[in-house]
């Protein structure tokens, strides 16, 4: 034997011996603990919160692992996580949260905001390697526990909101955690929560895969949001929920959300698929959102919003399927904070398809694209590409009061709550942009299957554009069809 081959046996003995402990140190660090250690008992009836919690302590404390919860209904309040500890939910295993208010605490952190500061069944506060896995259920019953918020709003035992609809942050979630790191949250299913469903403020690290939520017990039902993370992945998951789908909020003026995937995710609403905001006073930069379908939902399936001051930048959005949705693309600049102005610059759209939803009244159709700026907040550098869209149209000229050369008559509304059709009656059934610059549209293919007397593009205050391959398809009220093709137009 060689020297060299001597040595060569050597180096691999010890990545042997390498791999060797780094596995075992991994398994005593995964040490798996039936809830039946803790005396956590199954049945729905008797609340485990107490018994949880120590065991969740403990785990902690010894070297970390998992708290495997088998078949059957355990009822809990308030836990905190606490690092190094997972929570496994095995198939046919059911979380289900405490109806009494009295039994969810209030996460403080030094970050004032009202969402910060929120109630949840699962609170964590800059804990590190900590999870939820399984095939398991979380039920926050979400309907009764917020009927009982209100009653003790009608006791005058709490304050704030009415007593059918108390305020958000008197509603506990059913994850809310903040600062943590690396997170998975992992096959389970979310059901009914009072709030938001899950709420993730200012965390690194964190995957969300093959989750399900089916959450519409209750007001401002997000299936998700993320709120100034940083490399935060949203994937294979499915969210069916009474507010925004999956939603990114930035409250703190000092962080934004970046280095965010979005992929493979499918949602039915009552609001938007994937937004930006409402709340937006950080920022929004570095962010994938990839093969995506949005379906029956009331607003838009991409709805990026900066209008507390924040800026939205270098966003690549590839892949969206829309299908009976009140909106495709809408993107907007506004300024709620007053001096503070949001921007939006540098976004990629391309692959879409979408099939715009009909209305009771036709004037209520708006473009399937709108982008709107404002006169010193210009949008920048949009790109469309391979963009078809679907529109139900059926405006008449007799009762259009907003026509292309009175586009004047359009409200900038600078202040107002950002929604697609906040302009009210706009002069085009397609795509209306106002206020933008540096915009390249290539592969557009917009239809209306209605008689509609509207333009199918509107642009206002629009400065270097340029449309490549644009295909208008409408007909007239005899039924006869117009197909218009342009293969480039620039302005």
């Amino acid at each position: 034997m060689t020297n060299q081959t001597s040595i060569k046996l050597m180096l691999l003995n010890v990545s042997f011996l390498i791999l060797f402990l780094a596995s075992n140190s991994i398994v005593a660090k995964g040490k798996d603990y039936d809830v039946s250690y803790f005396g956590i008992q199954s049945g729905g009836t008797i609340l485990n919160t107490r018994s949880i919690q120590y065991g969740i302590d403990y785990i902690s404390q010894n070297g970390g692992g998992r708290l495997v919860f088998s078949k059957g209904i355990y009822l809990t309040g308030c836990i905190h996580f606490k690092s190094d500890v997972t929570i496994q939910l095995d198939e046919g295993a059911v979380l289900l949260g405490s109806v009494n208010p009295f039994d969810y605490d209030r996460q403080n952190t030094a970050f004032d905001h009202n969402f910060s500061t929120s109630l949840a069944l699962f609170l964590g506060l800059n804990q590190h390697n900590i999870g939820i896995t399984g095939k398991g259920i979380i039920d926050g019953q979400g309907k009764e526990l917020a009927a009982n918020v209100g009653e003790l709003l009608n006791k005058g035992l709490e304050k704030g909101g009415s007593i059918d609809r108390p305020d958000e942050d008197r509603r506990p979630m059913i994850i809310n955690f903040f600062g943590c790191e690396n997170v998975l949250i992992e096959n389970i299913t979310l059901k009914n929560s009072a709030c938001w469903v899950q709420c993730y403020n200012q965390c690194k690290g964190v995957t969300v895969d093959n989750v399900r939520v089916e959450s519409r017990a209750f007001w401002n039902n997000d299936g998700i949001d993320i709120v100034d993370c940083n490399n935060f992945k949203v994937l294979n998951s499915y969210f069916n929920s009474s507010d925004d789908g999956i939603c990114l909020k930035s409250l703190n003026p000092d962080v934004a959300n970046q280095n965010i995937l979005i992929r493979n995710n499918s949602m039915t609403t009552d609001a938007s698929g994937i937004k930006f905001g409402t709340a937006s006073l950080g920022g929004f930069k570095d962010i994938k959102i990839l093969n995506n379908k949005v379906f029956d939902t009331r607003r838009s399936a991409i709805a990026l919003e900066a209008v507390d001051g924040a800026a939205i930048e270098n966003i690549q959005i590839d892949g969206v399927q829309g299908t009976n949705i009140g909106n495709a693309i809408f993107l907007r600049a506004g300024a709620r904070k007053g001096t503070r102005k949001g921007s939006i610059n540098n976004v990629s759209i391309q692959n879409v398809t979408a099939e715009i939803r009909a209305e009771n009244n036709p004037l209520k159709i708006m473009p399937g694209i709108v982008i709107a700026g404002l006169p010193e907040q210009i949008i920048s550098d949009i790109t469309l590409k391979n963009v078809t869209i679907k529109l139900p149209g059926g405006a008449e000229k007799a009762l259009s009061k907003i026509a292309i050369e009175n586009t004047k008559d359009i409200p900038e509304k600078p202040s107002s709550y950002p929604e697609y059709d906040m302009f009210g009656e706009l002069p085009s059934w397609g795509v209306f942009i106002r206020h933008a610059k540096n915009l390249q549209i290539t592969s557009l293919f917009i239809t209306v299957t209605k008689p509609d007397t509207r333009t199918a593009v509107v642009l206002d205050d629009v400065h270097h554009v340029s449309f490549m391959k644009l295909k208008v398809k409408k007909q007239d009220n005899k039924k006869n069809i117009f197909t218009v093709n342009c293969s480039k137009i620039q302005q």
